[in-house]
């Protein structure tokens, strides 16, 4: 019990002044009382967090120039895709996962109303009329009834702070189950239109090896060119097309994951080609760690650290006795008319104390039970937030490691491709065997397609980032004045 309890109730009047005084003191101790609680300071977990990232000089995820996009929380804006941002707009309405976690928030609330409405009296009432016999008699009565159990030791009131707290753990798992929607869509998004990029470049080199394999076959039937020449261009353009229809596989299942996100049956729903914006926002100057605080998963860590340690202080409730009040009016009369009159009614106050004697140690069993669930909630608070730091690492490595293999990559490309040219001339000149020209095409394609996918990484990467942090700078909780 707090020190403050025990000093508020050594100010009160001695009972031996006078009864009045007594029963007045007696009252406002209860009143006292209930404002007490068992549970221990709640205080969260110290975390180690650095003052700055190990790979906080990567480009990457976001732009000051956005900041007001970012902290309201419409962190896809970022990425200047306006597919994307109306996709985003159709998630909050149709994605089953997100009614299910409204649900679970909405049943915490009326959880939380339970535990306060244990704190309140209960007030009833009866009423009855019966006739019976020969010749027949009749009888009413009417009654009213109230009861109050004082919290006298906080007990109902941690118990309040633990539903409270954990109805902040379901709003952060709510905003939680929100952020993993919204980057499983980006996710999906970004996967389909490279896949459309993909698509487009095999297009492109699908109709430069078809001219290819028409000149190849134009030098066979002319006798220049012999018969494995044009063998291997009918080759490599049906290997080019075998891999176009691969990736048009892969964008179907893309569509599909997004139809379903969006709560849509995949038969229903169509996403027409577009053009990939492969825009990855830029790191701003500040980037504290801080941030991790407000993700959804390390918040509601924190808070189910608060109501296991407001759950501490119902099990030691449990060794203190309880106190309920009562009091009745009611009377009964031969009808309904003599009913109202005061000499048929009567009253009753009363008081009774309740002390648990022996219970083989199952109070101390719970309390226990309850201090281990708060060392388990404080370790797992602890990973939680560890781990985000881990992810937000890997995720700043990872966009530096990128952004310097596309460079390489996209060098490596282009001076492909100006080979490939130059094999195709030579071999039209009769200088080179088309193996060469096989070869060159090869590693032609095999850089550009490596490029798109390291660009498609690097997109990723910066949506990671993005959920690793959170998704933004605004918790919707905190805006309400719930978790800190």
């Amino acid at each position: 019990m707090n020190d403050s309890c025990f000093h508020s109730l050594r100010r009160l009047p001695d009972k031996r002044h006078s009864p009045v005084l007594s029963s007045v003191a007696a009252w406002v101790a209860a009143a006292l009382l209930t404002a007490c609680t068992l549970a221990p300071p709640e205080r969260a977990p110290e975390l180690p967090l650095a003052g700055g990232w190990k790979g906080a000089a990567a480009d990457g995820w976001v732009s000051t120039a956005a900041h007001q996009s970012w902290r309201e929380g419409r962190w896809w804006t970022l990425f200047g895709d306006p597919d994307l941002d109306a996709l985003m707009a159709r998630l909050d309405i149709d994605n089953a996962s997100l009614a299910q976690a409204v649900a679970q928030v909405a049943q915490a609330e009326a959880l939380l109303r339970q535990a306060e409405a244990q704190r309140a009296p209960v007030l009833g009432a009866q009423a009855g009329v019966q006739r019976s016999g020969r010749p027949a008699r009749g009888s009413a009565d009417l009654g009213l009834t109230a009861s109050w159990a004082p919290d006298l030791w906080g007990r109902l009131g941690d118990a309040v702070r633990a539903q409270g707290a954990q109805l902040q753990v379901s709003q952060a798992d709510l905003a939680g189950a929100r952020l993993a929607a919204q980057g499983s869509l980006a996710q999906a998004y970004f996967a389909l239109r490279a896949a459309d990029a993909e698509q487009a470049l095999l297009d492109d080199i699908i109709t430069g090896y078809e001219r290819a394999a028409t000149i190849t076959g134009n030098r066979y039937r002319a006798g220049i060119a012999a018969h494995t020449d044009l063998l291997q261009a009918q080759s490599t353009l049906d290997n080019a097309r075998a891999t176009r229809a691969g990736l048009q596989r892969n964008r179907a299942s893309y569509e599909h994951a997004i139809a379903v996100l969006l709560g849509q049956p995949p038969a229903r729903f169509t996403l027409a080609p577009a053009p990939w914006i492969d825009q990855v926002p830029t790191v701003p100057p500040e980037l504290p760690a801080s941030l991790l605080l407000r993700r959804p998963d390390v918040a509601a860590a924190e808070r189910a650290v608060a109501a296991a340690n407001a759950r501490i202080g119902v099990a030691r409730a449990a060794w203190f006795p309880s106190l309920n009040l009562s009091a009745s009016l009611g009377g009964g009369a031969s009808g309904l008319s003599q009913l109202v009159s005061a000499p048929t009614l009567a009253w009753s106050l009363g008081a009774a104390l309740a002390q648990t004697l022996f219970d083989a140690g199952a109070r101390d069993a719970a309390i226990d039970q309850a201090r281990a669930a708060h060392l388990a909630a404080s370790a797992a608070y602890r990973q939680r937030a560890l781990a985000a730091m881990g992810q937000v690492e890997d995720q700043l490595s990872a966009l530096a490691t990128l952004a310097t293999q596309i460079g390489h990559v996209s060098a490596a490309a282009a001076a492909a491709a100006a080979a490939e040219q130059r094999i195709m001339n030579s071999y039209q000149a009769g200088l080179s065997a088309y193996t060469n020209v096989v070869s060159a095409q090869a590693s032609t394609l095999g850089a550009r397609r490596a490029l798109l996918q390291l660009q498609l990484q690097r997109q990723q990467a910066a949506l990671a980032l993005i959920e690793a942090l959170g998704g933004g700078w605004q918790a919707p909780w905190a805006a309400a004045g719930g978790a800190p």
